[in-house]
């Protein structure tokens, strides 16, 4: 009898042990799931609002149109870009994409993922001028697979520089397959680009140092006034004739 209460007890033990231990890997689970699309109850409170809900376009429309073009689709709860294969030219009706707001002191967040040898931007400050691109009128923050694209051996082109102008380390981006964060702060004039959790790039908008830097750059020749910025802006992102992915975009205003 007493081995028989014995082995009893030894049952009961164990069959405890694993529904604590199920308990904590559900636990565990829980606690690594990221919210997609989404607001938490704290990013509420601190003001932030979401600018693609996964499902819908919502606000997003082409730049200098006022659709949505079939370009871009809503795949799996991503703004996607569908590649083209014809770089800056992309699709027929395609292009870059904005979001109807204009925005002046913010916080940006959002996840991208590239294809292979993929190029893409997301751009700030933007403005719809006719006859111009949006990356002829705003500030770039480099979306790109540093491993297979050419622009990848040059860091002021590299994934999240400010493009042609602030370089970045090859090493601060993900793989293709996988999601980068971005913050993007920008504040009276000064800018951050976070990649993946970490500041790569810092700088002053219409300072003598910005000056200098943009005199260096591409842009003079197809905008004399580009160093001009806009205090006040459209975020897009770019249509470069490859997929790519965007989600969890939301900013709130500073």
């Amino acid at each position: 009898m007493k081995k028989v209460l014995f082995v009893l007890a030894v049952s009961l033990a164990m069959v405890s042990c694993n529904q604590i231990g199920n308990k904590t890997s559900k636990g565990e689970k829980a606690e690594e799931a990221v919210l997609v699309n989404a607001l938490t109850e704290t990013e509420i409170a601190d003001g932030w609002m979401l600018m693609f809900d996964g499902e819908n376009p919502g606000k997003w429309r082409g730049y200098g149109k006022d659709y949505f073009p079939t370009g871009w689709v809503i795949a799996d709860g991503t703004l996607q870009c569908l590649g083209s294969g014809r770089g800056e030219a992309g699709s027929q009706d395609g292009g870059d994409i904005i979001y109807d707001e204009k925005f002046q002191n913010f916080e940006l967040s959002l996840e991208w993922k590239i294809s292979p040898g993929g190029n893409s931007g997301i751009l700030y400050l933007a403005q719809e001028i006719p006859g111009k691109t949006i990356w002829q009128t705003a500030p770039e923050m480099q979306v790109l697979d540093n491993t297979t694209h050419p622009d990848g051996r040059d860091g002021l082109h590299s994934a999240g520089a400010l493009y042609d102008m602030i370089g970045v380390p090859q090493d601060k981006v993900k793989p293709v397959s996988e999601w980068n964060q971005v913050k993007l702060l920008v504040y009276k004039g000064l800018v951050e680009h976070w990649l993946n959790g970490e500041k790569v790039v810092e700088y002053h908008l219409w300072t003598p140092e910005w000056n200098e830097m943009v005199a260096k750059s591409k842009f003079p020749e197809y905008n004399p006034d580009w160093a001009n910025v806009a205090q006040e802006g459209f975020i897009g992102l770019q249509d470069h004739g490859d997929d790519v992915w965007y989600r969890n975009i939301k900013i709130r205003k500073l």
